[in-house]
């Protein structure tokens, strides 16, 4: 097979543990006979401090033309203490997830079972938790209109659905509870908001094209909740942009670690795969960035937009071995691992390819 994959580092950490990505890509091509190609494009901050824009069209032009996209993170501490600042890294991912159509942003909440130990949260809580989140992508406060009025005194954001936009991600939501344990739970705010009610409908329109698939409506407070007390009780969730974007970093705490969390970012054309640990400028250029979830990203790419469900089942079976083997990033150490077995970035990354070598 013959694929092209740009590599979008962004900023803070996403640069090293994209390289990573990048080599357990190239271990899998060598190793299953596949040709994969490769670009890299700016975004996020550096892009503003070499362009002036967060999303260069250069970037958005190789997107498009790529079959899918390893990418980093953005953000920088000197937008967060600014608020006033015009031009945001985060600008160019809404725009990006816009222009390339991305409204389902899938995560996968899988627990290694030798990370139970790594979490806050009770090992018999944990232990057979698997989760599948489908958070919509390009709607809601994120993409609705916003303003400042009353001399800049008071802000508002609006939370806005159109019908077909949840229906397309409820759909896919949908499709993959029949592959799994024919369970979903679609969480909203009903009781309360009106785009709530109007997401409750559509889901509720839907099921019974579905009927092998048992449907649960949560709210969202009750759903935060239920997610740390019974994480078990859930399967596929299907949810909101801001709702899916708080509950996911929530439930990276029934993984161990942000650092263990990968996503996919799709639509109708170029996927995006991203671990969803953010920037994390606090360890930039230290190596001590855990690699697992752009490698885990990784394995997404290779699934979803390739269909290459041997070559991603070799890495998750990578990063298992190499958890079992004792091996850990500083994250997901606990007091009893032993200080030569906590690795950095480049190190956990060359764990993984010796296992894939073996």
């Amino acid at each position: 097979m013959k694929k092209h994959i740009l590599v979008v580092p962004g900023d803070g950490i996403g640069a090293e543990v994209t390289t990573v990505g990048k080599q357990v890509l190239e271990t899998i091509a060598q190793k299953f006979g596949h040709e994969f190609t490769y670009d890299e494009a700016l975004i996020g901050h550096v892009a503003i401090e070499a362009t002036g824009t967060a999303l260069p069209d250069e970037t958005l032009t190789k997107m498009k033309s790529a079959d899918a996209v390893l990418f980093g993170a953005v953000g920088h501490p000197k937008y967060d203490n600014d608020p006033s600042a015009k031009v945001r890294p985060e600008q160019g991912l809404l725009k990006m997830r816009k222009e390339l159509g991305l409204y389902a942003n899938l995560r996968p909440i899988k627990l290694f079972d030798e990370l139970l130990d790594a979490s806050s949260i009770k090992p018999e809580i944990l232990r057979g938790a698997d989760i599948l989140f489908f958070r919509e992508l390009t709607g809601d406060v994120y993409f609705g209109k916003r303003e400042r009025i009353d001399e800049g005194n008071t802000a508002y954001d609006t939370m806005i659905y159109s019908k077909y936009e949840v229906e397309r991600i409820v759909r896919k939501a949908f499709e993959a509870a029949r592959t799994r344990s024919k369970k979903l739970c679609s969480v909203d705010k009903a009781n309360v908001l009106e785009s709530s009610r109007l997401w409750r409908e559509v889901v509720q329109a839907i099921a019974p094209d579905y009927p092998d698939v048992t449907v649960e409506h949560q709210f969202i407070d009750a759903a935060a909740m239920l997610l740390i007390k019974d994480p078990k009780r859930f399967d596929v969730v299907v949810t909101g942009n801001l709702f899916g974007d708080i509950l996911t970093d929530e439930a990276s705490q029934i993984a161990g670690s942000m650092g263990m969390l990968a996503s996919a970012s799709v639509g109708d054309n170029t996927g995006v795969y991203e671990p969803i640990h953010g920037s994390a400028h606090d360890i930039t250029g230290k190596g001590v960035a855990n690699p697992l979830a752009s490698i885990l990203s990784a394995a997404l790419l290779l699934d979803i937009s390739f269909g290459l469900k041997e070559e991603a089942q070799a890495i998750i079976d990578a990063v298992d071995a190499v958890l079992k083997a004792g091996f850990r990033t500083r994250d997901i150490a606990d007091a009893n691992t032993p200080e030569e077995k906590i690795l950095g970035t480049q190190a956990m990354g060359d764990q993984i390819l010796q296992y894939l070598t073996a």
